[in-house]
């Protein structure tokens, strides 16, 4: 099919969006992480917080996040269609047209700032608007296609939400909202690093500067091991803050204890593996590094409500 083709037939299809495409455009996976850390991080301050503020909260912080997903595929809309990964998103299937996608996603940063700052405070809403900024325009529309380090920069955004949700709670930021931050920030790294090593194809069919695309695999697999060796001090450290303890610190040592053996049989794969073999370490590192991040700031909801019951009864 010619590119004439193709063209005709998403300009046909455009229109045809349902509410589903519409809810895909947000990126509802990565809009999961940032719920989730933004919610670990209003439930471990140590100032109390209405349920309905914290459920309003958490519901701009998600349309926030999501908000930077669709102008993400607005932007990213012409790299998308050839990558296998993203053809099927909303704007390159044709479902939904660019421009509808950059209004949708405008107005949704819009509301989000503008109401988590009246449902919170002004502090929190700053800081979602900054994430959004930053995603958006420091990491899609400049890091993302202009150097190998995209990702490492970029990891800010999705580092930002446990930040929001200490702000939410707390009106500031302290140390432990800096901790949250810099587990996200450095976990970030090796967790892309390890997709982009059995996505390689994908980004060098649309010219996206990953490292795995400029170093190559191997050099990629070394800087997974190095951020990996710099993240399990940084998790770890957070241990002897207010919001960490006994449980905490031994769900983060059995953790990064596995993240490095990971890093380090990633490091040591062998390029001749069997094609069946292919990428097997590479994608059982990335799905250990789901689990990581997931379990840590479990840790610190659990470790939280140890405290508090503790607490209550001394």
């Amino acid at each position: 099919m010619s590119d004439a083709s193709i063209q005709t037939q998403l300009n046909a299809n455009e229109g045809d969006a349902g509410f589903r495409d519409f809810v895909a455009l947000l990126k509802p996976r990565v809009m999961s992480l940032v719920v989730f850390t933004a919610l670990v991080g209003v439930l471990v301050a140590p100032t109390p917080v209405h349920p309905f503020i914290v459920f309003t909260s958490i519901l701009f912080i998600a349309l926030g996040g999501g908000a930077s997903g669709a102008l993400n595929m607005w932007w990213d809309a012409d790299i998308d269609r050839l990558m296998k990964r993203t053809q099927s998103r909303p704007i390159p299937a044709g479902k939904i047209a660019e421009g509808e996608a950059l209004g949708f996603g405008m107005a949704l940063s819009g509301i989000s700032v503008v109401m988590l700052g009246l449902a919170a405070n002004f502090v929190a809403a700053a800081i979602l608007a900054f994430t959004i900024f930053f995603y958006v325009v420091i990491y899609t529309m400049w890091l993302k296609r202009w150097t190998p380090q995209n990702i490492v920069i970029g990891g800010a955004a999705g580092a930002f939400p446990p930040m929001i949700g200490w702000a939410v709670a707390t009106g500031g930021i302290s140390i432990e909202s800096i901790l949250m931050f810099a587990i996200v920030f450095m976990w970030t790294p090796p967790h892309f690093w390890a997709l982009a090593l059995f996505m390689n194809d994908d980004y060098s069919k649309a010219k996206v500067p990953m490292l795995t695309v400029t170093h190559g695999r191997k050099s990629t697999r070394k800087h997974i091991l190095v951020y990996t060796l710099l993240l399990a001090p940084v998790a770890l450290s957070a241990s002897f803050t207010t919001i960490g303890g006994p449980i905490y610190f031994a769900v983060s040592l059995i953790l990064n204890a596995l993240f490095i053996k990971g890093a380090i049989d990633l490091w040591k794969r062998d390029e001749t593996t069997a094609e069946a073999d292919k990428y097997l370490r590479e994608r059982k590192f990335f799905k250990l590094s789901l689990y990581y991040l997931f379990l840590h700031f479990t840790a610190l909801l659990i470790q939280a409500a140890v405290d508090l019951s503790w607490g209550a009864i001394l």
